[in-house]
């Protein structure tokens, strides 16, 4: 589902370039999950941003499903998102003038694939059935994170990306929207790659990754 191979990024600062990490290489079976670990600022959502296509990396090529997305013109990584990736942003990115339900069914409704049954089995699995009519801003974190969870699976995507998931929550309400999620990715048959700090929630997936000093180990 996904192969990286020779992945390299670094960051231009005024004493010349920044060696983020280099010489990446792994791959993710279809249906897999894994967890991206490391030390805050290793480089783990600069690497699941370029995996998505949101970001381009210096050297390397990442193939999704068989196509290098290093080649492909923005339009073209765009159009690859709306079909084969799903994204769960550290900072949610919930689109504020929508309703819940406008936003659980951005992503799919973009990729021509809204199904109302799976959209509401989804509403109903996350607690949310009571708040499509309300706003982001009147949900508490835990609903919007809720919400951005649901928005992701919701279109079904072969291939989905979580960055700190339940990072806002407490390690109670983690753990069980978690569970929640991962049971939920299982029925979508995605494969995962989620970044987190917490070794708990990590051994939850099916193996794990540490980026550390630019390198996986």
């Amino acid at each position: 589902m996904l192969q990286v191979t020779g992945l390299a990024k670094s960051y231009q600062t005024p004493q010349g370039p920044l060696p983020l990490f280099s010489g990446l290489d792994f791959a993710i079976k279809a249906g897999e999950s894994v967890a991206l670990m490391g030390e805050s600022g290793c480089g783990k959502s600069t690497l699941l941003h370029i995996l998505a296509g949101l970001e381009n990396a210096d050297q390397g090529q990442v193939f999704i499903k068989n196509q290098d997305i290093t080649t492909l013109t923005d339009s073209e990584r765009a159009r690859l998102r709306r079909h084969c990736i799903g994204v769960i942003f550290q900072q949610l990115n919930l689109i504020p003038s929508l309703s819940i339900w406008d936003n659980l069914a951005f992503q799919a409704r973009l990729a021509g694939t809204l199904d109302s049954h799976w959209l509401d089995h989804l509403i109903r699995k996350l607690g949310l059935d009571t708040l499509l009519t309300r706003y982001p801003a009147q949900l508490s974190g835990g609903q919007q994170q809720r919400v951005a969870i649901g928005r992701a699976l919701a279109a079904r995507t072969p291939l989905l990306f979580a960055d700190e998931p339940t990072g806002s929550l407490d390690e109670t309400n983690a753990e069980q929207v978690m569970t929640l999620m991962l049971a939920l990715v299982k029925e979508t048959k995605s494969s995962l790659l989620m970044v987190t700090h917490s070794a708990l929630l990590a051994a939850k997936l099916e193996r794990a990754m540490t980026l550390s000093q630019g390198k996986l180990v």
